[in-house]
């Protein structure tokens, strides 16, 4: 058992699964090694770690802005907390081959649907749903990306609940952010809790740059030699601005913005001091509304004009692809099993979350009924924005919300209620304390589909809370996936033989490295 003086007081949340102690209060056996480490530790060195922390990441700018009670907004350093999550070899198998799968179906499904429908001719889902989402975008229909692929970067959202087992929360595969703070994260922690590290096999995520760059490579436009690519930001203003500029520095590619831009005769060019040159693939970090005043919002300063005309010629790919948004509406979320079905002829290795569309009469009077059990969301909002958790919900609130389903049903869906796992976590006191996270693993798909080991887990600092988003009071965790050299690579399903779409062929990329080496 971990030492009293961490967990004193320690009790894990009824319902929900702890993955670091058991109901026995002894360590998970993959964990004993970590849990041993911060048992030698103690409250004072985690404290002074932290201290450490926050001071360095002050200095290199991993901050984020907070409104402070005299109204003025701050910046104050990224919560990293310095106690890891720890996976084995074993359980991130089956999300990678999981994730692997959906990542397949979602990116047949965009090509399917600004094309023949397929899936809408079969009647597994209907087209007034799709046509209907803020973020199916007209302006690209009949474009086909560059290599068949419009899902370059993923971020879905993982939890796991009760019974230890995982499911898709929700889907991000527009413009999903955080991958910077799992690099920096793993930096911090092998600079400031090295101990924790002794004798453990951690898998390194430290190549996702390079790997990022050669999946937008891969599907840039035919060039003579090396394709240009460059990262796109809004700009210094944006909250992501950080991660912007650390992925351009850490590929070693130009951070621009639209004023760097410019097409002429459908081609995109970047303007340098030596004259404009030619841009292959744009990573473009800002919604599709703001890319180009010609196509969409005509007010945008942010945008590029004409060039949606450039993408339509196929003289520019862009990541993620134009129109991917209409993946990751939460009501098409509710479909995404049927997708694995119906495109890769396959039964779906991670499972959604049970979600029930309210726009069923039926459907909608008995979840207002079960309203004090349910988590309900907007379809269309991100970032944890609007979501109700009705256990936690007064009578007030519920019915306020009751309300809202009412007046626009087809703007909200309703899921059951996940008690999201535990993970021991710092108080501020030096002491551990059970709090809940989830976890974003990042997928890259260029010829081929790679999955960082781990990803960033995000962790709800509150006590009792679940929600997780920084925006909202969250934090994060260095996720440790473990080495097991003695576990064969499992092999990736085939591609269905069917149509549509023809897609390129999917194996998983090498992530056996060898155990990080600590400085």
């Amino acid at each position: 058992m971990l030492a009293e003086t961490l967990t004193d007081g320690y009790a894990i949340p009824d319902g929900c699964y702890d993955e670091l102690l058991g109901p026995d209060g002894r360590a998970h056996p993959h964990v004993a090694a970590l849990a041993r480490a911060l048992e030698r530790l103690g409250p004072e060195a985690l404290l002074a770690a932290g201290r450490r922390r926050d001071a360095i990441f002050m200095q290199q700018g991993i901050t984020f802005e907070v409104s402070g009670s005299d109204g003025e907004r701050r910046d104050r350093p990224f919560p990293l907390d310095l106690v890891p999550r720890v996976l084995t070899a074993g359980e991130w198998t089956v999300i990678k081959r999981g994730l692997a799968q959906r990542i397949r179906a979602l990116n047949a499904f965009v090509d399917d649907v600004y094309h023949s429908r397929e899936i809408v001719r079969a009647g597994v889902l209907p087209w007034s749903l799709v046509v209907s989402r803020p973020s199916f975008a007209r302006p690209v229909h009949g474009i086909r990306a560059p290599g068949g692929v419009y899902t370059h970067v993923c971020g879905c959202d993982l939890v796991r609940g009760g019974d230890g087992g995982w499911r898709v929360l929700e889907d991000n595969v527009r413009t999903p952010s955080g991958i910077s703070y799992v690099l920096e994260n793993r930096l911090a922690m092998t600079r400031l809790m090295p101990e924790l590290f002794a004798g453990q096999r951690v898998r390194p995520v430290d190549n996702y740059p390079s790997l990022l760059l050669e999946a937008l490579q891969a599907v840039a436009p035919a060039a003579e030699g090396e394709p240009t690519v460059v990262l796109w930001t809004p700009g210094p203003l944006n909250g992501a601005y950080f991660e912007h500029a650390f992925l351009a520095r850490e590929m070693g590619i130009e951070l621009v913005e639209a004023s760097d831009l410019v097409v002429r005769d459908a081609t995109c060019y970047m303007r340098t001091t030596a004259g404009l040159k030619r841009v292959h693939t744009i990573y473009r970090r800002l919604d599709d509304d703001f890319i180009d005043p010609l196509a969409f919002r005509p007010d945008s300063m942010l945008g590029v004009p004409g060039l949606i005309r450039a993408y339509r010629a196929g003289a520019v790919a862009i990541a993620n692809a134009v129109g991917t948004g209409v993946a990751d509406d939460k009501a098409v979320y509710h479909y995404v099993p049927e997708m694995i079905r119906f495109y890769l002829a396959e039964e779906p290795i991670l499972q959604n979350v049970p979600t029930y569309l309210l726009s069923d009469a039926k459907l909608r009077a008995w979840v207002l009924e079960r309203l004090h059990e349910l988590v309900v969301k907007p379809t269309s909002e991100s970032g944890g924005k609007g979501v109700f958790i009705g256990p936690q919900a007064s009578a007030a609130e519920l019915e306020h919300q009751a309300l809202l389903i009412q007046a626009s049903p087809e703007l909200f869906i309703a899921q059951e209620l996940v008690h999201l796992s535990t993970v021991p976590t710092e108080t501020g006191d030096g002491r551990l304390a059970p709090r809940h996270v989830d976890l974003r693993p990042f997928a890259l798909f260029g010829e081929e589909i790679r999955i960082v080991p781990g990803g960033l887990t995000r962790v709800a600092l509150q006590e009792g809370s679940m929600i997780v988003n920084s925006s909202r009071g969250g934090g994060s965790k260095d996720t440790w996936v473990l080495e097991d050299g003695d576990a064969p690579e499992p092999s990736v399903p085939a591609l269905a033989a069917r149509e549509p779409p023809r897609l390129p062929d999917v194996r998983f990329g090498g992530w056996h490295g060898q155990a990080q080496q600590q400085q």
